[in-house]
């Protein structure tokens, strides 16, 4: 994966593929992402975009939830079911039933047509951004499990992890049966793992490292979407639906009218 934080000026240009039926908005928003550095792969329907897909050497996904043949929505699920490469849905209309859809069925984020283009390239380096998560400190006072399976904490409570240990031998975070192998970003219920999309990984690492307390809507767009006053909140809303299926649903929960909260 190009660095992300250089959008398409890396050496090795982010591909992106882009799956639109109207001959002339992929024209456009395939030249403006382009004149932006990136490489871009164009399907005009959605079996068309699948089979692109599993050629594989995409790092984003850009479709349009109205499609000929299999539709955004459905091609966004059949993309989950293998990958968890970041996908942002266009909406001709920006109406809840689309965003809800297309967000249920595992897309990241999703922004309305007709597409501004600075807008467009912001939220598609934030969704790389996302794509490359980094570790992140343990807080002070979490369990620790080590590698012959009993819970430690270093005397100074600052219950970091050594990050260098093989695989096999790094201790976890853990929250009853939920464990986090913070070096491996590896995450596991009742010893069997999870597969979680980059955006609920990075959702998780941010309850992980705040336990017990209220995290905002807003806090939440801001650290974990990169978004400022313009985040749309039923992106957390939905994001922390699916996440919660995951991971066991009371382990998350809702503070109404604020936000949410991982239970300790």
């Amino acid at each position: 994966m190009p660095d992300p934080a250089a959008g398409g000026d890396a050496l090795v240009p982010v591909v992106i593929l882009l799956v639109e039926d109207d001959e002339v908005i992929r024209r456009s928003v395939a030249m403006a992402l382009e004149r932006y550095g990136y490489g871009v792969t164009s399907a005009g329907d959605g079996l068309t975009g699948l089979e692109l897909f599993r050629e594989g050497g995409h790092d984003l996904l850009l479709l349009d939830v109205m499609l000929p043949e299999l539709d955004g929505i459905g091609l966004c699920r059949r993309i989950r079911e293998t990958s968890t490469a970041p996908i942002l849905m266009m909406s001709a209309r920006g109406d809840t039933p689309d965003v809800v859809s297309g967000l249920e069925a595992g897309a990241d984020d999703y922004v309305v047509k007709p597409v501004d283009t600075a807008m467009l390239v912001a939220r598609i380096r934030s969704l790389l951004r996302r794509a490359t998560v980094a570790p992140t400190a343990a807080p002070a006072d979490a369990a620790v499990a080590a590698a012959d399976g009993s819970r430690v904490r270093p005397p100074d409570g600052s219950a970091r992890l050594d990050q260098s240990a093989p695989s096999h031998q790094r201790a976890r975070l853990v929250f009853g049966d939920l464990a986090i192998d913070m070096a491996g970003l590896e995450v596991f219920l009742a010893g069997e793992p999870v597969a979680l999309a980059p955006t609920e990984l990075r959702l998780l690492l941010e309850f992980v490292a705040h336990p017990g307390i209220v995290l905002y809507r807003q806090t939440l767009l801001r650290n974990v979407w990169d978004f400022g006053w313009d985040g749309d909140s039923r992106v957390v809303d939905l994001c922390v639906q699916r996440l919660r299926k995951k991971i066991d649903a009371e382990r998350i929960e809702m503070v109404r009218g604020f936000g949410y909260k991982l239970r300790r």
